[in-house]
Protein backbone atom coordinates (compact mmCIF):
# COMPACT_ATOMS: atom_id res chain seq x y z
CA UNK A 1 0.00 0.00 0.00
CA UNK A 2 1.18 3.48 -1.32
CA UNK A 3 1.89 5.76 1.57
CA UNK A 4 0.75 9.35 1.24
CA UNK A 5 1.23 12.35 3.05
CA UNK A 6 -1.45 15.13 3.06
CA UNK A 7 -0.29 18.10 5.28
CA UNK A 8 -2.64 20.81 6.51
CA UNK A 9 -5.32 17.98 6.73
CA UNK A 10 -7.24 19.14 9.21
CA UNK A 11 -8.47 22.17 7.24
CA UNK A 12 -11.41 22.79 4.43
CA UNK A 13 -9.62 21.30 1.27
CA UNK A 14 -7.26 19.00 3.48
CA UNK A 15 -10.25 16.62 5.19
CA UNK A 16 -11.79 16.25 1.73
CA UNK A 17 -8.03 15.58 0.44
CA UNK A 18 -7.61 13.00 3.55
CA UNK A 19 -11.63 11.32 2.64
CA UNK A 20 -10.03 11.25 -1.09
CA UNK A 21 -7.12 9.38 -0.59
CA UNK A 22 -8.67 7.03 1.84
CA UNK A 23 -11.03 6.34 -0.56
CA UNK A 24 -8.16 5.29 -3.18
CA UNK A 25 -7.35 2.64 -0.63
CA UNK A 26 -3.71 4.36 -0.02
CA UNK A 27 -2.13 4.37 3.63
CA UNK A 28 -3.21 8.26 4.64
CA UNK A 29 -0.98 10.16 6.88
CA UNK A 30 -2.72 13.60 8.17
CA UNK A 31 -0.17 16.46 8.99
CA UNK A 32 -0.98 18.28 11.11
CA UNK A 33 -0.14 20.45 14.14
CA UNK A 34 -0.34 19.89 17.33
CA UNK A 35 -3.25 22.06 18.50
CA UNK A 36 -5.01 21.11 15.06
CA UNK A 37 -8.95 20.37 15.41
CA UNK A 38 -9.19 16.67 14.21
CA UNK A 39 -13.00 17.09 14.23
CA UNK A 40 -13.13 16.50 10.28
CA UNK A 41 -10.31 13.50 10.51
CA UNK A 42 -12.47 10.46 11.82
CA UNK A 43 -11.95 7.64 10.05
CA UNK A 44 -10.23 4.82 11.89
CA UNK A 45 -7.60 4.23 9.17
CA UNK A 46 -6.44 8.11 9.15
CA UNK A 47 -2.67 7.98 10.50
CA UNK A 48 -1.68 11.42 11.95
CA UNK A 49 2.19 13.00 12.22
CA UNK A 50 2.53 16.54 13.83
CA UNK A 51 4.83 18.97 12.00
CA UNK A 52 6.12 21.57 12.64
CA UNK A 53 7.29 23.42 9.59
CA UNK A 54 9.74 26.05 11.02
CA UNK A 55 11.52 22.74 12.77
CA UNK A 56 13.71 22.16 9.65
CA UNK A 57 15.81 19.11 11.69
CA UNK A 58 12.57 17.48 12.94
CA UNK A 59 11.27 17.54 9.12
CA UNK A 60 14.24 16.10 7.95
CA UNK A 61 13.84 13.58 10.63
CA UNK A 62 9.86 12.54 9.73
CA UNK A 63 10.81 12.96 5.98
CA UNK A 64 14.10 10.21 6.31
CA UNK A 65 11.75 7.73 8.65
CA UNK A 66 8.59 7.53 6.84
CA UNK A 67 9.78 7.34 3.45
CA UNK A 68 6.43 8.74 1.78
CA UNK A 69 5.36 7.83 -1.96
CA UNK A 70 3.41 10.79 -2.15
CA UNK A 71 3.04 14.27 -0.68
CA UNK A 72 0.23 16.83 -1.16
CA UNK A 73 1.39 20.17 0.23
CA UNK A 74 -2.23 21.74 1.11
CA UNK A 75 -1.10 23.58 4.50
CA UNK A 76 -1.18 27.54 4.17
CA UNK A 77 -3.05 30.90 4.61
CA UNK A 78 -5.60 32.47 3.04
CA UNK A 79 -5.72 35.49 5.22
CA UNK A 80 -3.28 36.33 7.73
CA UNK A 81 -2.74 38.98 10.63
CA UNK A 82 0.22 40.18 8.96
CA UNK A 83 1.45 40.30 5.70
CA UNK A 84 4.73 38.69 6.75
CA UNK A 85 2.91 35.62 7.86
CA UNK A 86 1.86 34.87 3.80
CA UNK A 87 5.25 34.59 3.47
CA UNK A 88 6.53 32.65 5.82
CA UNK A 89 3.56 30.21 5.84
CA UNK A 90 3.05 29.73 2.13
CA UNK A 91 6.80 30.23 0.92
CA UNK A 92 9.17 29.31 3.97
CA UNK A 93 7.16 26.60 5.07
CA UNK A 94 7.15 24.61 2.00
CA UNK A 95 10.83 25.67 1.19
CA UNK A 96 11.47 24.09 4.89
CA UNK A 97 9.53 21.05 3.51
CA UNK A 98 11.27 20.33 -0.49
CA UNK A 99 14.60 20.77 1.36
CA UNK A 100 14.14 18.26 3.90
CA UNK A 101 13.34 16.01 1.01
CA UNK A 102 16.73 15.63 0.04
CA UNK A 103 17.52 12.19 -0.83
CA UNK A 104 14.11 10.71 0.36
CA UNK A 105 11.68 12.22 -2.29
CA UNK A 106 8.51 11.57 -3.27
CA UNK A 107 7.12 9.50 -6.31
CA UNK A 108 5.34 13.23 -6.65
CA UNK A 109 5.22 16.38 -4.50
CA UNK A 110 2.07 17.69 -5.09
CA UNK A 111 1.85 21.66 -4.47
CA UNK A 112 -1.55 23.42 -3.70
CA UNK A 113 -1.35 26.52 -5.04
CA UNK A 114 -3.80 29.31 -6.11
CA UNK A 115 -5.28 31.00 -9.46
CA UNK A 116 -4.34 34.25 -6.94
CA UNK A 117 -0.51 33.30 -7.92
CA UNK A 118 -1.22 34.53 -11.38
CA UNK A 119 -3.77 37.28 -10.63
CA UNK A 120 -6.84 37.79 -12.50
CA UNK A 121 -7.46 37.91 -16.49
CA UNK A 122 -7.68 40.96 -18.46
CA UNK A 123 -10.64 42.99 -17.29
CA UNK A 124 -10.46 45.16 -20.35
CA UNK A 125 -10.90 42.12 -22.48
CA UNK A 126 -13.44 39.87 -20.95
CA UNK A 127 -12.84 37.08 -23.05
CA UNK A 128 -9.28 36.10 -22.15
CA UNK A 129 -8.44 33.75 -19.77
CA UNK A 130 -5.56 32.79 -17.49
CA UNK A 131 -3.07 30.81 -19.92
CA UNK A 132 0.20 28.84 -18.21
CA UNK A 133 2.49 30.88 -20.79
CA UNK A 134 0.90 33.83 -19.40
CA UNK A 135 3.09 36.16 -17.48
CA UNK A 136 2.12 35.88 -13.82
CA UNK A 137 1.10 39.16 -12.32
CA UNK A 138 -0.13 38.39 -8.61
CA UNK A 139 -2.01 41.54 -7.47
CA UNK A 140 -2.12 40.61 -3.31
CA UNK A 141 0.99 39.03 -0.90
CA UNK A 142 -0.90 35.93 -0.79
CA UNK A 143 -0.76 35.31 -4.59
CA UNK A 144 2.79 36.35 -4.29
CA UNK A 145 3.88 33.64 -1.71
CA UNK A 146 2.02 31.02 -3.51
CA UNK A 147 3.76 31.91 -6.85
CA UNK A 148 7.58 32.51 -4.95
CA UNK A 149 6.84 28.50 -3.67
CA UNK A 150 5.38 27.81 -7.48
CA UNK A 151 8.96 29.53 -8.86
CA UNK A 152 10.93 27.28 -5.89
CA UNK A 153 9.45 23.97 -7.32
CA UNK A 154 10.58 24.79 -10.93
CA UNK A 155 14.30 24.70 -9.96
CA UNK A 156 14.09 21.46 -8.02
CA UNK A 157 14.82 19.24 -11.53
CA UNK A 158 14.87 16.54 -9.10
CA UNK A 159 11.70 16.28 -7.32
CA UNK A 160 9.39 15.25 -9.15
CA UNK A 161 6.04 17.85 -8.48
CA UNK A 162 2.45 18.88 -9.26
CA UNK A 163 0.99 22.19 -9.34
CA UNK A 164 -2.50 22.75 -8.69
CA UNK A 165 -4.12 26.06 -8.94
CA UNK A 166 -7.90 26.16 -7.91
CA UNK A 167 -10.73 28.76 -8.59
CA UNK A 168 -12.50 29.98 -5.58
CA UNK A 169 -13.33 26.61 -3.64
CA UNK A 170 -16.80 26.07 -1.69
CA UNK A 171 -18.49 23.02 -0.24
CA UNK A 172 -19.52 21.93 3.36
CA UNK A 173 -16.82 22.96 6.13
CA UNK A 174 -15.93 26.27 3.56
CA UNK A 175 -16.38 29.59 5.90
CA UNK A 176 -15.75 32.46 3.35
CA UNK A 177 -18.36 32.07 0.89
CA UNK A 178 -20.50 30.13 3.68
CA UNK A 179 -20.79 33.88 5.23
CA UNK A 180 -22.77 35.41 2.05
CA UNK A 181 -24.92 32.00 2.35
CA UNK A 182 -25.53 32.83 5.96
CA UNK A 183 -26.48 36.63 4.49
CA UNK A 184 -28.92 35.52 2.42
CA UNK A 185 -30.50 32.90 5.41
CA UNK A 186 -31.33 36.17 7.06
CA UNK A 187 -32.35 38.00 3.88
CA UNK A 188 -29.85 40.37 3.08
CA UNK A 189 -27.84 40.03 -0.23
CA UNK A 190 -25.13 42.21 -0.13
CA UNK A 191 -22.74 43.10 -3.44
CA UNK A 192 -19.58 45.58 -3.22
CA UNK A 193 -19.16 47.63 -6.68
CA UNK A 194 -21.84 47.47 -9.65
CA UNK A 195 -19.64 45.78 -12.28
CA UNK A 196 -20.61 42.32 -13.72
CA UNK A 197 -17.25 39.91 -12.45
CA UNK A 198 -16.55 36.58 -14.26
CA UNK A 199 -15.80 34.24 -11.64
CA UNK A 200 -14.65 30.58 -11.48
CA UNK A 201 -15.50 27.99 -8.62
CA UNK A 202 -14.24 24.49 -8.26
CA UNK A 203 -16.39 22.04 -6.17
CA UNK A 204 -14.58 21.17 -3.11
CA UNK A 205 -15.11 16.86 -4.03
CA UNK A 206 -13.88 17.94 -7.75
CA UNK A 207 -11.20 19.67 -6.23
CA UNK A 208 -10.15 16.50 -4.22
CA UNK A 209 -10.81 14.14 -6.72
CA UNK A 210 -8.66 15.88 -9.38
CA UNK A 211 -5.58 16.37 -6.77
CA UNK A 212 -5.35 12.54 -6.32
CA UNK A 213 -5.73 11.91 -9.57
CA UNK A 214 -2.46 14.25 -10.09
CA UNK A 215 -0.78 12.78 -7.95
CA UNK A 216 -1.11 9.28 -8.38
CA UNK A 217 -0.23 10.28 -12.87
CA UNK A 218 2.59 9.96 -14.65
CA UNK A 219 2.42 13.60 -15.09
CA UNK A 220 5.39 16.13 -13.60
CA UNK A 221 6.89 19.23 -13.71
CA UNK A 222 3.65 20.74 -14.71
CA UNK A 223 0.89 23.39 -13.28
CA UNK A 224 -2.60 22.97 -14.37
CA UNK A 225 -5.61 25.51 -13.38
CA UNK A 226 -8.75 24.30 -12.00
CA UNK A 227 -12.56 25.23 -12.00
CA UNK A 228 -15.81 23.73 -12.86
CA UNK A 229 -15.14 24.94 -16.32
CA UNK A 230 -17.83 27.93 -16.19
CA UNK A 231 -17.69 31.21 -15.35
CA UNK A 232 -20.63 32.80 -13.23
CA UNK A 233 -21.35 36.66 -12.03
CA UNK A 234 -21.89 37.49 -8.61
CA UNK A 235 -25.00 37.73 -9.10
CA UNK A 236 -25.61 33.80 -10.19
CA UNK A 237 -24.09 32.77 -7.46
CA UNK A 238 -26.65 34.59 -5.60
CA UNK A 239 -29.54 33.67 -7.24
CA UNK A 240 -28.55 30.15 -7.30
CA UNK A 241 -28.19 30.31 -3.70
CA UNK A 242 -31.38 31.78 -3.17
CA UNK A 243 -33.37 29.39 -4.92
CA UNK A 244 -32.23 26.76 -2.99
CA UNK A 245 -32.27 29.19 0.59
CA UNK A 246 -36.26 29.42 -0.94
CA UNK A 247 -35.83 33.21 1.14
CA UNK A 248 -36.68 36.78 0.03
CA UNK A 249 -33.70 39.05 0.39
CA UNK A 250 -33.19 42.88 0.51
CA UNK A 251 -30.70 43.23 -2.34
CA UNK A 252 -28.03 46.25 -1.96
CA UNK A 253 -24.54 47.33 -3.02
CA UNK A 254 -21.87 48.68 -1.61
CA UNK A 255 -19.88 50.97 -3.90
CA UNK A 256 -16.38 50.08 -4.30
CA UNK A 257 -15.12 53.69 -3.61
CA UNK A 258 -16.59 54.06 -0.01
CA UNK A 259 -15.20 50.18 0.28
CA UNK A 260 -11.53 51.25 -0.40
CA UNK A 261 -12.25 54.16 1.72
CA UNK A 262 -13.34 51.74 5.24
CA UNK A 263 -9.96 49.63 4.00
CA UNK A 264 -7.24 52.04 4.13
CA UNK A 265 -9.12 53.84 7.19
CA UNK A 266 -9.16 49.78 9.01
CA UNK A 267 -5.03 49.36 7.60
CA UNK A 268 -4.22 53.00 9.27
CA UNK A 269 -6.20 52.03 12.68
CA UNK A 270 -4.25 48.43 12.74
CA UNK A 271 -0.52 49.68 12.38
CA UNK A 272 -0.62 50.79 15.91
CA UNK A 273 -1.03 46.71 17.10
CA UNK A 274 0.88 45.49 13.80
CA UNK A 275 -1.91 43.58 12.78
CA UNK A 276 -4.02 43.75 9.53
CA UNK A 277 -7.16 43.91 9.35
CA UNK A 278 -9.85 41.37 6.94
CA UNK A 279 -10.90 44.32 5.43
CA UNK A 280 -7.70 45.57 3.57
CA UNK A 281 -6.47 47.16 0.23
CA UNK A 282 -5.37 44.25 -0.87
CA UNK A 283 -8.77 42.37 -0.89
CA UNK A 284 -10.41 45.15 -2.20
CA UNK A 285 -7.86 44.67 -5.24
CA UNK A 286 -9.28 40.96 -5.25
CA UNK A 287 -12.89 41.97 -5.01
CA UNK A 288 -12.74 44.80 -7.68
CA UNK A 289 -10.93 42.62 -10.08
CA UNK A 290 -13.76 41.59 -13.16
CA UNK A 291 -12.34 38.52 -14.65
CA UNK A 292 -11.24 35.21 -13.40
CA UNK A 293 -11.36 32.81 -16.32
CA UNK A 294 -8.35 30.19 -16.32
CA UNK A 295 -7.81 27.56 -19.33
CA UNK A 296 -8.84 24.14 -18.15
CA UNK A 297 -7.65 22.36 -21.63
CA UNK A 298 -4.14 20.62 -20.22
CA UNK A 299 -5.94 19.53 -17.36
CA UNK A 300 -8.98 17.79 -19.90
CA UNK A 301 -6.01 16.72 -21.14
CA UNK A 302 -3.70 14.89 -19.01
CA UNK A 303 -6.23 14.33 -16.30
CA UNK A 304 -9.42 13.41 -18.75
CA UNK A 305 -11.02 16.04 -16.31
CA UNK A 306 -14.81 16.41 -16.11
CA UNK A 307 -16.43 18.08 -12.95
CA UNK A 308 -18.81 16.07 -11.27
CA UNK A 309 -20.91 18.85 -9.54
CA UNK A 310 -22.38 22.02 -11.19
CA UNK A 311 -22.90 25.02 -9.29
CA UNK A 312 -26.61 24.04 -7.97
CA UNK A 313 -25.50 20.76 -7.23
CA UNK A 314 -22.73 21.73 -5.08
CA UNK A 315 -24.27 24.78 -3.63
CA UNK A 316 -27.37 22.21 -2.69
CA UNK A 317 -25.02 20.05 -0.90
CA UNK A 318 -22.93 22.42 0.99
CA UNK A 319 -26.15 24.58 2.31
CA UNK A 320 -27.71 21.24 3.52
CA UNK A 321 -24.35 20.26 5.41
CA UNK A 322 -24.39 23.92 6.89
CA UNK A 323 -27.90 23.11 7.76
CA UNK A 324 -27.09 20.11 9.45
CA UNK A 325 -24.61 20.75 11.57
CA UNK A 326 -26.35 24.12 12.59
CA UNK A 327 -24.14 26.57 10.58
CA UNK A 328 -27.80 27.88 9.11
Amino acid sequence: MKKILVTGASGFVGSFLVEECLRRNLQVYAGVRKTSSRKYLQDERTRFLEMDFSDKNLLKEQMQRERFDYIIHNAGVVSAPKLEDYWRVNFEYPKNLTEALAGCAPAKFTFISSLAAYGPASSEDLTDFLKEEDTPKPINTYGKSKLATEQHLAGLQDLPYIIIRPAGVYGPREQEIFTFFKLLDRHMEGYIGFRRQHLTFIYVKDLARVVVDATLSQHTHKAYFVSDGQYYSQWDLGKVAKDIIKKPTLRFHVPLTLVRAVAWLMERMGKGDGKYPALNLEKVRILESLNWKCDLQPLKEDMNFKPEYTLEQGIAEAIQWYKKEGWM
